[in-house]
């Protein structure tokens, strides 16, 4: 799946230039214009790295990026702030906020491209590698074949996206609308109740011959793939 890169801007026109060239490089891209809003979207769509203006309305750049790095969810979420604020102490400033990297206006939408890939890599290396591996879990992306133990999983392309969604970020819980949106899409209409059919196939699936079970299910909040259930 297309990492997605969350960008806060409350400047149209620059979002508009973010969006377009991110996308044209094979990025999925969602917009927020406030820190409130940042906050939320962050909550609610899971993004892969967030964009983060400094100068916005009521809730600073700054301020989003000390609060995601106080949260124990969002702790690690890749952050690049972006500023007209060219002095070194203002940079030292923002990285010293959490932020991962730091890119001051007017800037080429290529070395924007080239910053969010470099920064993805360092932060989260499984998005940038033709295989997971958690456990005795490995999936191969580009051949789309899952092994347990050396055994071959056979999975249909739900599971697949299923299995992969859960081993980019284990231990993370994602809730049912947040599984929806990540293997089904935004855009189609599925009940949440199928999540948990496709999580009972894709257990079925993966703990043939006893093996332990590694999809926690955490009551009134989703599923998650977590060693420590063992």
């Amino acid at each position: 799946m297309k990492p997605l890169i969350l960008i806060v801007e409350d400047e149209t026109p620059q979002a508009e230039v973010l969006r377009y060239n991110l996308e044209k490089a094979d990025f999925r891209t969602s917009v927020a214009v406030s820190g409130e809003e940042a906050l939320v979207k962050v909550d609610e769509e899971q993004p892969d790295l967030v964009v983060l203006d400094w100068m916005l309305p009521e809730l600073s750049g700054l301020e989003v990026c000390r609060r995601l790095r106080a949260n124990k969810e969002t702790r690690g979420l890749p952050v690049i702030m972006l500023t007209a604020r060219g002095e070194e102490g203002d940079k030292i400033r923002g990285l010293d906020s959490g932020a991962d990297d730091y890119v001051v206006k007017p800037f080429l939408p290529s070395e924007m491209v080239a910053r969010v890939r470099a920064v993805l890599r360092r932060a989260r290396p499984s998005l940038a590698e033709d295989h997971l591996e958690y456990g005795d879990i490995s999936v191969d992306l580009t051949e789309h074949k899952v092994t347990r133990g050396g055994r071959a999983v056979h999975l249909g392309p739900t599971e697949f996206r299923l299995l992969t969604t859960l081993m980019e970020r284990p231990g993370r819980v994602f809730s049912r609308e947040q599984l929806l949106d990540l293997v089904w899409g935004r855009n189609i209409h599925v009940e949440e109740r199928t999540v948990d059919v496709h999580i009972r196939r894709l257990r079925k699936a993966l703990n043939n011959e006893r093996m332990p079970d590694l999809i926690r299910t955490v009551r009134g909040a989703g599923y998650s793939l977590d060693l420590e259930k063992t």
